[in-house]
């Protein structure tokens, strides 16, 4: 399934198509009908990710009753990395570069791993605690993180618009949570904490060098969090031995999911601009709204609204500026080519 993922990013045709195209290569017609547009692809893609992602997240919802959640992120880190393998095989840059596992940035790299593995333990002990919709729709902070953190870390610029839209968003943040109420608890922060740390990774990643593969960076971020999670395991002392088949099963399923997720994500940004992509990512509250109400017996109408009305507002308000913005650059760099 991998192979034939990776071939349907790359443009490789697969079996049938190839058929297709010995057939008609000559009939532009009927080539234009077999083939969907880029965008569309990746906006299928994307949706498909998130939602794969939700699916992973009922899954460690699951086995967090019975398994630590330390245990959890590392058996998520260990099965997570095959898709990232299959991504670094298929990219025709590391092929050209020598087909090297070398990072210039190597400890970044590594570090990266810590960031993710805390961003794990966090969503994942909101997972066990929360209503899986609640705890996915505080994560969604994590846009609004990466537009704040980008001042400092990156140097941007955040006008009154995107700094309006992330004040917006982090107010549905907090008529979510409900401090002062009697339904609040400490582990509503916990999301929204790991929202943090997933932004950190995510920011994190703009120092490598662009000859770097994207796989080649998520695969160290992988072992990082993987042997940081086995350490605070080994710490803890309170493993739980996998003594029976269909647990295997299930921590199996939740890293290739997870992991194909992220194949499917990082294929999909690669293929069409990301700012037109982010809006798509908002299918995964209502995806979880909706596995959480068919294997949790969760409905959340109250917890949620009118907050998550805040922070879809908020994030997609930051997507619209960040498109203004770079369509006036593109507009700017026209006209000093022409002149």
């Amino acid at each position: 399934m991998f192979a034939w993922l990776g071939q349907w990013y790359y443009g490789l045709p697969s079996y049938p198509n190839l058929i297709k195209l010995q057939r008609h290569r000559t009939n532009v017609t009927e080539l234009s009908i077999t083939r969907t547009t880029p965008f569309l692809k990746a906006v299928l893609i994307v949706i498909l990710a998130i939602f794969l992602f939700d699916v992973q997240g009922a899954l460690i919802k699951h086995m967090g009753g019975r398994y630590p959640v330390e245990q959890i992120s590392f058996y998520r880190n260990l099965f997570g990395i095959l898709p990232n393998l299959v991504l670094l095989l298929f990219s025709a840059e590391w092929h050209r570069n020598g087909r090297s596992f070398g990072v210039g940035l190597w400890p970044l790299a590594l570090g990266r791993g810590l960031l993710l593995v805390l961003a794990q333990l966090c969503f994942y002990t909101a997972l066990v605690h929360m209503e899986l919709a609640t705890a996915t729709t505080l994560a969604f902070a994590g846009p609004l993180f990466v537009t704040t953190l980008s001042i400092p870390l990156l140097g941007h610029k955040v006008g009154w618009v995107r700094g309006s839209a992330v004040l917006l968003g982090f107010v549905g943040v907090v008529l979510v949570m409900r401090p002062g109420s009697d339904a609040f608890s400490l582990v509503a922060l916990l999301p929204v904490a790991a929202a943090l740390f997933y932004a950190l990774t995510s920011l994190s990643s703009r120092y490598f060098d662009k000859n770097v593969p994207t796989a080649l960076i998520s695969i160290y971020g992988s072992v990082g969090a993987m042997f940081a999670a086995l350490a605070l395991l080994i710490y803890k002392g309170d493993p739980i031995l996998l003594d029976n088949f269909p647990d295997w099963l299930f921590f199996i399923a939740m890293g290739s999911v997870g992991g194909t997720a992220v194949f499917l994500l990082i294929s999909a940004y690669r293929m069409a601009d990301p700012s037109s992509l982010s809006p798509f990512e908002y299918f995964g509250i209502p995806f979880s709204f909706m596995l959480g109400w068919v294997f949790f017996n969760e409905t959340p109408f109250d917890s949620l609204f009118p907050g998550v009305l805040f922070i879809v507002g908020g994030g997609l308000l930051v997507v619209w500026r960040e498109r203004a913005l770079a369509k006036q650059e593109k507009a700017v760099v026209g006209n000093v080519i022409e002149d």
